[in-house]
C-alpha cells in the first residue's frame, strides 16, 4: 500500500484501499504452442498462439485471484501487442505502464513440452520491442 506522510504527522494511503498493488516489470509475447502435445517443435504439425512472458501472466494471476496489479512493458504497435494489451484489460490488469513501438515486433516464442518432460524453446527477438524499453519511457506516476 502507498503511504506518504500527511500533514498531520502521521501517515495515509492516498486514496488506495487495503490491498497492495502488484506490479510485473518485463515482457509480454506471443507463444506458440503445439496442437499435438509430446512432440519437438520440429515434428509439431500446427501451432496455436496464447499470451505468455512470465511478467505477464503474474499479473494475470493477481488479478484473476482478485488482487490488484498492473503490467510494465513494452509491445510492438502491431496486431499481437494490440491483441496482447487487450488480454490484459480483458483480466483486469492495468496496462497504464504499457508502451507501444513501431520500430519493433512483439516478441514471438515458440514452445513446447516434449515426451520426456522436457521444454523446447525457439525464440524470435532480433531485437523484440520488450528488449528496447529505455527508462524514459516508463510511465511511474
Amino acid at each position: 500500500m502507498a503511504e506518504t506522510n500527511n500533514n498531520n504527522g502521521g501517515l495515509s494511503n492516498n486514496g488506495a484501499d487495503s490491498k497492495g498493488l502488484v506490479v510485473s516489470f518485463g515482457e509480454m509475447l506471443i507463444d506458440f504452442v503445439p496442437t499435438v502435445s509430446g512432440v519437438s517443435l520440429a515434428e509439431a504439425p500446427g501451432f496455436l498462439k496464447a499470451p505468455g512472458g512470465a511478467p505477464a501472466n503474474v499479473a494475470i494471476a493477481v488479478a484473476r485471484l482478485g488482487g490488484k496489479a498492473a503490467f510494465v512493458g513494452k509491445l510492438g504497435d502491431d496486431e499481437f501487442g494490440l491483441m496482447l494489451a487487450g488480454i490484459l484489460k480483458k483480466n483486469g490488469v492495468s496496462g497504464d505502464g504499457l508502451t507501444f513501438d513501431q520500430g519493433a515486433r512483439t516478441a514471438l516464442a515458440f514452445v513446447t513440452l516434449k515426451a520426456d518432460g522436457e521444454r523446447e524453446f525457439m525464440f524470435y527477438r532480433n531485437p523484440s520491442v520488450d528488449m528496447l524499453l529505455t527508462p524514459d519511457e516508463l510511465n511511474l506516476c
